[in-house]
């Protein structure tokens, strides 16, 4: 039967405070204590023909099944093998030229334990990350890490939390060690990611999503405003790009600019495109990030920008919208 206390604010607090100071000073532990065996677990990554393959079980099971997708995702193949299921036939996704990261806080999970001298028969490489350096476990691994804590946040020091937390930033700090030795970079990263907004936002170019060629609304710097207005209307950009013989941007006129013309002089049939237009219009080349672009669109408060290539010739031009359309922003 469970006893339920009245809720305080100030004591939620408080125990929020706690369990966060416990769980920072239990990294900064680790962080005082590592050694060489930090720098041989990376060595040993990064020299692996095959995949690292973390496991673990239970709450240990869900950080081995983040650090594999944290591996994985920058720049060292790795997958989660539940030690449960490893048993009954997992175990057959692993090969020699692989390496089995194996968490456990004890170090004596009977799971765990079991498949470690089948690991060992066929000469793959045994990483334990644990919290008793003599366990069997880490007696067994040819390197382990100790991620040991003085106590859990839990106030029954039962639930694993400090220790959970502690194994995760291993696991991090293991990543990004290799993640620099590889020189894997942001365009790496993208690739790894194609799917999703930091892809798009890494892997997007100007050019990608750029209007082009006959897309693009230019006209000469004699055209009279009128006929300005069709190339205007029937490009669906908000603006005309005034261009000389050698295909170079002269200036813009915007849709803001014809409705400013028309509140100052009113009648602008007589008017020519190159005495009214914008001059010197802000520019970006073909190559560079969407999302530079979209942040220097932003930052100068432009609906469009226009596209230049190292000659300062007119390649194209974007619209806030085409941006949008490729889910940049």
């Amino acid at each position: 039967m469970s006893h339920h206390r009245s809720f305080s604010t100030h004591g939620a607090l408080e125990s929020a405070r706690q369990t966060l100071s416990l769980e920072a000073q239990a990294i900064m532990e680790v962080h005082a204590r590592l050694d060489d065996s930090f720098t041989r677990t990376v060595q040993a990554l990064l020299s692996c023909k095959g995949r690292v393959v973390v496991s673990g079980l239970g709450k240990t099971g869900h950080i081995a099944r983040k650090i594999a997708a944290t591996l994985a995702s920058t720049g060292t193949p790795s997958f989660f093998l539940h030690a449960a299921e490893a048993v009954h036939g997992d175990l057959g996704m692993m090969t020699a030229d692989d390496i089995l990261v194996a968490i456990s806080y004890s170090g004596s999970g009977n799971e765990l334990l079991t498949i470690v001298p089948v690991v060992k028969r066929m000469g793959a490489k045994l990483i334990a990350m644990t919290g008793n350096p003599a366990s069997e476990l880490a007696q067994q691994a040819d390197v382990h890490l100790d991620v040991s804590v003085q106590t859990e946040a839990c106030p029954l020091n039962l639930a694993p939390t400090s220790s959970t937390t502690v194994a995760l930033a291993m696991g991090d700090a293991l990543a990004v060690a290799c993640l620099q030795a590889r020189g894997f970079g942001s365009e790496d990263f993208a690739r790894s990611h194609p799917g999703g907004a930091l892809g798009r936002k890494l892997l997007t170019h100007v050019r990608d999503v750029m209007r082009s060629g006959s897309a693009l609304p230019t006209a000469p710097a004699d055209l009279s405003i009128a006929r300005a207005l069709e190339v205007m209307s029937s490009h669906a950009m908000g603006m005309a790009i005034v261009v000389d013989a050698h295909g170079r941007a002269q200036g813009v006129f915007t849709d803001g600019d014809l409705r400013r013309l028309i509140e100052r002089v009113g009648d602008i049939r007589g008017l020519i495109l190159g005495d009214h237009m914008t001059p010197a219009p802000h520019t970006i080349g073909p190559n560079a990030l969407a999302a530079e672009a979209a942040l220097r669109m932003d930052e100068l408060k432009l609906s469009q920008m226009l596209v230049q290539d190292d000659k300062n010739v007119l390649v194209g031009a974007l619209h806030m919208h085409d941006l949008m359309a490729a889910k940049v922003i």
